[in-house]
């Protein structure tokens, strides 16, 4: 580890504030995580010069924006968590660049406000905008693939700057070639958008209920953002730090896709424990997608499990999400995700895959 010292002599002229023994379960939405230096990066060139100084001397590097994907070690992070906290948002006759630290709702709200329609659906999520290609997230039946121009990167061994195509990243459900890699550093986005402030095509059931639309129907984007913040808050699923059902990461485990051949077992073996149920599942390319929280839930943990008095928990409006109630550990959350995932493989023979990213310990 290089010394104190040594970091500033380091970074200095790079633009970066250091902070030594920061508590990164600040820069959380679990709020975990133990103690590391911080190099904060106001602006795109400050990131750049910093990691690519970081990088010269081999020093560990972990980038930080939202934290909302990030479940991080109590030991926390022994090299420089470089803190991208840029966030200028452009714009334009028919679409959004917005940079890699800008908040992700807020970008959002912004396009909606001047009368944009396309990410409505993706309202509410937390986050920043860089790391929403590195997920491919998406909600309410539309991912960011779909959105998507291009997106820019840092190329870390050559210190090249470029804009990348959709087509390159790989996108797949809740992935893309950017998330287990370390090579790049995603420094800005750019989507497409609608100028007539109609939404995206409304094909999730709930949604459209909620809109009374039918399947494929669009509405103003501003009264479907509207329904999906009200939808996900009744789900815990906007942040707000007197509710600790939002002291998560969102939904802690991808849902599941079955391959065609296994289709039938796992259904069998459903219906074998639960009885004959309808059981949600969803058409994917590789196979069929199961609900990852129907499955949690019939596998003996329901909301609120293990119970009041554990610090760590799931939410009790939303199984889907692991809570922390305001002291839990990160050791606290795996001892808890572990659960589940091994109640469910027993009991169903479907394997649970976590989305966040994990520093510095294993599920």
């Amino acid at each position: 580890m290089v010394s104190s010292d040594n970091l500033r002599d380091l970074l200095a002229g790079t633009g970066a504030e250091l902070r030594e023994s920061v508590r990164l379960a600040d820069l959380t939405t679990l709020r975990v995580g133990g103690p590391a230096t911080v190099a904060v990066c106001a602006s795109t060139d400050t990131l750049v010069r910093t990691v690519g100084a970081l990088d010269a001397k081999g020093v560990p590097v972990l980038l930080v924006a939202g934290g909302s994907n990030l479940l991080i070690s109590d030991d926390g992070f022994d090299g420089v968590v470089v803190e991208i906290a840029t966030g200028n948002v452009e714009l334009g006759a028919d679409g959004v660049l917005a940079e890699a630290g800008a908040n992700w709702d807020g970008v959002v709200a912004r396009t909606i406000e001047a009368g944009f329609g396309g990410l409505e659906c993706l309202s509410g999520i937390p986050g920043s905008a860089g790391a929403t290609p590195v997920q491919n997230v998406g909600a309410y039946g539309v991912e960011v693939a779909t959105l998507l121009r291009r997106v820019q990167l840092l190329e870390r061994a050559s210190g090249a700057i470029r804009w990348a195509e959709p087509a390159e990243l790989g996108f797949g459900y809740r992935t893309s070639k950017l998330k287990h890699s370390d090579d790049a550093v995603v420094l800005a986005v750019d989507f497409a958008l609608d100028p007539s402030g109609t939404s995206a095509p409304l094909r999730y059931g709930e949604l459209a209920r909620t809109l009374e639309v039918t399947d494929g129907g669009t509405r103003p984007a501003a009264l479907v953002r509207a329904a999906v913040l009200g939808l996900r808050a009744g789900k815990g699923m906007v942040l707000d730090p007197a509710d600790h059902d939002t002291w998560s990461a969102g939904s802690f485990f991808t849902n599941p896709v079955v391959p065609h051949a296994r289709v039938d077992a796992v259904r069998a073996r459903i219906t074998a424990h639960v009885g004959d149920v309808t059981i949600p599942t969803y058409a994917a390319p590789d196979g069929v997608k199961f609900s990852a929280g129907w499955l949690i839930e019939r596998a003996g943990f329901a909301k609120g499990f293990p119970g009041p008095d554990a610090a760590a928990r799931l939410s009790t409006k939303h199984t889907l999400a692991l809570t922390n109630r305001g002291a839990a550990t990160a050791a606290d959350l795996v001892a808890l995700a572990r659960m589940v995932r091994e109640g469910v493989e027993a009991r169903f023979g479907i394997h649970l895959e976590p989305e966040p990213v994990t520093v510095g310990l294993t599920l």
